[in-house]
């Protein structure tokens, strides 16, 4: 930089009567110390004083540098407000072309698309088609990574592998690359990533011995002199690769030869440079950087660069250095432009010129018939105007630009969605029923709170199991019933958490087996009361069925046919997990497919049918003159279980994601409660607060008492 300042102010056709200066700061490569050295540049203090400029002399007009895109971007988004140019020479982020987010902001070097696209070039030329690609874990690899496989898929070749260069990791994940690149068939290899990053994986590639594969080398490390070491010559002889442009500065070798730290007595970075090079140590109150002890000689000022022949003094091949002299040489040309200006002829309102003593920084040679197409929208072009007029059309749903001026929109991955700007790829959130949130919590709490009802209340019956409420209508059904109840409550948590394979194939399942044992413990504890009455009859031939027997088939045989049409569901089409990305634009729904929606509603629609049966011999054997009967409980719990499912089929087909089964297992846990509710508490009441109506004679009513009384008058 100081090379070209230097000649740019002797060359007497190139401003003349006008001087360039120049401030250095080091940024170390670290973003808040370059945002510190932005805003000293800007304000000309050390401490800054935001939006107010203290230079001394001549006016700021332009900044040189970062060098990585990870200082430059944050650097370019102040400078931008105010659209200071900014010029870098190492920065490559694609991000960075965006010029409605970086207005100011240019470089002398090409972007990461560019390399992505001549790698895949390269590739495609020697007929490479099956490939590996290495890429660091940063944006620089990302981006490169991902540009070389679509552009090798457009040109039909494949990639055989893709690994993550971890930079957090000190082996960089190398034992872990290797092993994949040794078991592959694919002999080119892409590799993003700095020379330095680089060399914990070729160190692994030596150890192990592995041969046979060719490298191809991204501009970061296909020049690197650190991976030039005698030890890698085995493995990377062959090796291809792009590489920064190397230009020619003429005068600019006999300029290093003849720097010397007298001519630069107050630049600290001629001096460091003098001690690296040389070996040495100045001696003074003012101690440099370096890693000298006492006995490193010291430096005498008679030493001379040319004397040496090193990467201190080789400028043959200029690769950065050269986009710096670019860099400073676009300034230089720009200033020349608007000290040259003649007024009508300048660029500005009217025709206008602006003074190079006295100008804006956002003063700038504009002339279009279009504005540049942010990210985010495609260019159209209008019919019968020429190329530059064009159209700026919002990309489609599901789609992005993430570059200025760009002619397609494409779509992002199956698990991503654009964001609002529609300029980045970003991942949709995902959606399911988890134990963690509220709505999961609440029900699963509620789910153990109430499967302890009818527990409570089976311990109860089993210590009352002699009295006469508890013996009346067959206590054995009785305690199955309320074993169902439990089940039925327990299988609603297995619709909360992580939709699992296993989760998937068993909560339908055990739902609608726990509901028809359930049901068709009601259906046979009606049929009982039913069946009995009758058989009292004279001459009825329903006395052959009175016993437990009957009871027991109607449960097994009711109870199989729902198991059968489960277990038919299992076999011909399962239920299992999946991903829906349908439903919901821009949001993933983890859920359970339920395989077939003809054996789904089979299985709800016969637990309906269990119960509308229930329902109607419930009904007509209410009005039996029998104290014992539960017909009229059981009509109640039937017709509040009807309703709750009957409301529930159209909730649940108008329902998406994580309410769909939140509702299945609030209609679950309500049908189950309604049934302990109408039929057993009743009993319990009687139980534990009206123990004088829990003996024989009180249960008979006033009826049968009165029939008695008669008879033994």
């Amino acid at each position: 930089m100081v090379f070209a300042i230097d000649e740019i102010n002797r060359n007497p056709d190139l401003l003349p009567n006008i001087t360039l200066g120049f401030q250095i700061y080091d940024s170390c490569g670290n973003p808040l110390l370059a945002l510190q050295g932005t805003l000293w540049m800007l304000t000309g203090q050390r401490k800054h004083i935001l939006n107010y400029s203290c230079l001394r002399a001549g006016l700021l007009a332009g900044i040189v540098g970062d060098a990585g895109s990870l200082c430059s971007i944050p650097m370019a988004r102040v400078l931008g407000l105010y659209r200071h140019p900014q010029i870098s020479y190492f920065s490559t982020s694609p991000v960075l072309s965006d010029r409605n987010q970086f207005p100011s902001f240019f470089r002398t070097i090409p972007s990461d698309d560019f390399q992505s696209r001549g790698l895949a070039q390269l590739v495609v030329h020697f007929n490479w088609t099956w490939v590996g690609i290495l890429a660091e874990d940063n944006d620089y690899g990302r981006h490169g990574a991902e540009i070389l496989q679509k552009e090798l898929h457009k040109a039909g070749a494949c990639v055989a592998f893709s690994e993550n260069i971890i930079l957090n990791r000190a082996d960089r994940n190398a034992p872990h690359i290797v092993q994949i690149m040794r078991n592959s068939a694919a002999v080119a290899v892409v590799i993003f990533g700095l020379d330095s990053h680089l060399v914990p994986l070729f160190d692994e590639i030596v150890r192990q011995n592995m041969t046979g594969k060719t490298f191809i080398a991204s501009e970061a490390w296909s020049t690197s002199a650190l991976l030039s070491a005698d030890k890698y010559l085995k493995i990377l002889s062959g090796t291809i690769g792009l590489a920064i442009y190397s230009g020619e500065m003429p005068g600019f070798k006999e300029y290093v030869n003849n720097a010397h730290p007298s001519n630069f007595p107050d630049d600290n970075y001629i001096k460091t440079f003098w001690a690296t090079a040389f070996g040495c140590r100045w001696q003074g109150p003012e101690v440099l950087p370096g890693s000298w002890d006492n006995n490193t000689k010291s430096c005498t000022g008679t030493e001379r660069i040319d004397s040496i022949n090193g990467i201190y003094n080789d400028v043959s091949r200029p690769r950065f250095t050269y986009n710096v002299y670019q860099a400073v040489s676009a300034i230089s040309v720009a200033l020349h432009d608007l000290n040259t200006c003649l007024t009508p002829g300048g660029p500005f309102y009217r025709g206008t010129c602006s003074s190079v003593l006295d100008f804006q920084p956002w003063h700038n040679p504009v002339s279009i018939c279009t504005p540049s197409c942010p990210s985010g929208f495609r260019k159209a072009a209008k019919e019968g105007q020429p190329a530059c007029c064009f159209s700026c059309i919002q990309c489609s749903p599901g789609e992005i630009t993430n570059q200025s001026d760009s002619v397609d929109c494409f779509k992002c991955p199956w698990n991503q969605w654009p964001n609002a700007e529609q300029n980045q790829c970003i991942l949709k959130p995902t959606e399911f029923l988890s134990f963690e949130e509220s709505l999961g919590s609440s029900l699963t709490v509620v789910s153990f709170i109430l499967a302890a009802v009818p527990i409570a209340i089976l311990l109860l019956f089993i210590y009352y199991r002699n009295t006469p409420i508890v013996k009346a209508n067959n206590r054995s059904l009785s305690y199955l019933l309320l074993f169902s109840l439990t089940l039925c409550f327990l299988c609603s948590v297995a619709f909360i958490g992580y939709p699992t394979e296993i989760k998937c194939l068993i909560r339908q399942v055990a739902f609608g087996i726990s509901f028809a044992l359930c049901i068709s413990c009601i259906l046979a504890k009606t049929i009982t009361v039913v069946v009995a009455f009758n058989a009292t009859k004279p001459n009825s031939d329903l006395r052959r069925w009175v016993g437990p027997q009957l009871s027991y088939s109607v449960i097994g045989g009711s109870t199989f046919i729902q198991v059968f049409l489960c277990a038919s569901w299992l076999i011909i089409s399962p239920p299992a997990s999946e991903f829906n990305i349908q439903s919901q634009p821009g949001l993933i729904i983890l859920q359970c497919n339920e395989g077939s929606p003809f054996a789904f509603w089979c299985m709800l629609g016969y637990l309906g049918l269990l119960a509308s049966i229930s329902f109607i011999v419930a009904f007509m054997a209410r009005k039996l003159p029998d104290s014992f009967n539960e017909a009229k409980f059981i009509t109640f719990s039937m017709l509040a279980f009807l309703s709750v499912w009957l409301s529930f089929i159209p909730a649940y087909l108008s329902t998406k994601g994580k309410y769909m089964v939140a509702l299945e297992s609030f209609a679950i846990l309500s049908s189950s409660f309604s049934l302990v509710f109408c039929i057993f508490f009743p009993k319990c009441y009687i139980i534990l607060l009206k123990p004088e109506m829990n003996k024989k004679e009180s249960l008979m009513g006033r009826e049968a008492s009165h029939r008695i009384k008669i008879k033994d008058t």
